[in-house]
């Protein structure tokens, strides 16, 4: 088991020299040399032409388990940098999601001067805490690349969706545990964050897991709960363990953790990720009860409520540069 580093996808060039209008009508690049260089331009609404900014995509592989290899792909703006970076996590609670989910958001931070680094990392039947080991590794293997990746190693933030923003906010918090950073090396550089954006986390994994058996057993169970059970089973294994890998029971208990800035960006309505647990004890939804515990240890943390249709568009894209400008200075 070791660091790899080599490309799986040698500098994948996607120029966005040009925006075209999306049906719903905000600007969208194409992810293509050859069109744009078929389109020598294209109008905006008022006759004129709009150009954006280039990046790069690659794919590397970071670190390797045996013949197996674990991905990254890191979009990098135009400019020789160095960046923010905004290293971010997959959702699919802790069983499914790859790096093809997380186009959308590198793209528009790399338009926006910052080097995002979306990690793949060990789930499903690998069980808990083998994807924060990855993840934990993860962050130094950046920093410790920072150059090569145009990565200012002062300036990174983490931050993922539904099941990985639960693994951001939790690596964040525990940068130094023993468990999570057993993968040895890279020297000299550590796991700790600037900041951590959550994008409709899945904070509580046991409270999930409840919900999700409780609501099954509706008349008209939601779709969410279709095999809901048997992930969390697959992953976490049991109840324990549930509790023992939890941000939201982290903080209620009382352990001392690290707790960077934080950023929660919530949808609604979403009963998958908005919802009250009768057995916490407070009065609220999962989102408000996290921000109550995290300020009351201590912590800086802000939430948004955005409209759940406008998921992963510019209305969820857009608060992360904000965060980024006031949080990696």
């Amino acid at each position: 088991m070791g660091p790899c580093l080599r490309r799986d996808l040698i500098l994948r060039a996607v120029i966005f020299a040009l925006v075209r209008r999306s049906p719903a009508g905000y600007g969208v690049g194409r992810n293509d040399a050859s069109a744009a260089a078929a389109e020598p331009g294209a109008e905006k609404c008022d006759g004129g032409t709009e150009t954006m900014p280039q990046f790069t995509t690659e794919n590397v592989c970071y670190v390797k388990h045996g013949e197996r290899q674990i991905m990254a792909r890191v979009f990098k703006p135009e400019g020789a940098g160095p960046f923010p970076c905004f290293i971010d996590l997959h959702g699919g609670a802790w069983n499914n999601g790859d790096l093809n989910d997380r186009t959308g958001l590198g793209e528009y931070l790399a338009q926006h001067g910052t080097v995002m680094v979306t990690l793949n990392f060990r789930h499903a039947a690998d069980g808990y805490p083998t994807s924060l080991a990855d993840i934990n590794y993860g962050i130094r293997w950046t920093k410790a690349n920072a150059k090569e990746l145009k990565v200012n190693p002062n300036q990174v933030v983490i931050g993922g969706a539904s099941s990985g923003g639960h693994l951001a906010m939790l690596v964040a918090m525990r940068p130094n545990d023993k468990r999570y950073a057993a993968i040895p090396g890279p020297a000299g550089v550590d796991a700790s964050v600037k900041g951590v954006v959550m994008l409709w986390p899945v904070i509580n994994p046991l409270s999930r897991y409840r919900n999700a058996i409780r609501r099954s057993k509706e008349a008209n169970p939601p779709q969410f709960t279709v095999g809901m059970k048997e992930k969390h089973d697959t992953y976490w294994h049991t109840e324990a363990e549930m509790t023992e890998g939890n941000p939201m029971l982290i903080l209620e208990k009382g352990e001392k953790v690290v707790m960077p800035p934080a950023l929660w960006l919530q949808g609604r309505p979403d009963e998958v990720h908005d919802y009250h647990d009768p057995d916490g004890g407070f009065p609220g939804n999962e989102p408000e009860r996290f921000v109550s515990n995290y300020r009351k240890a201590g912590g800086d943390i802000e939430i948004a409520y955005f409209d759940n249709a406008k998921r992963n568009t510019d209305t969820t894209h857009a608060p992360v540069v904000d965060f980024m400008k006031r949080h990696v200075k």
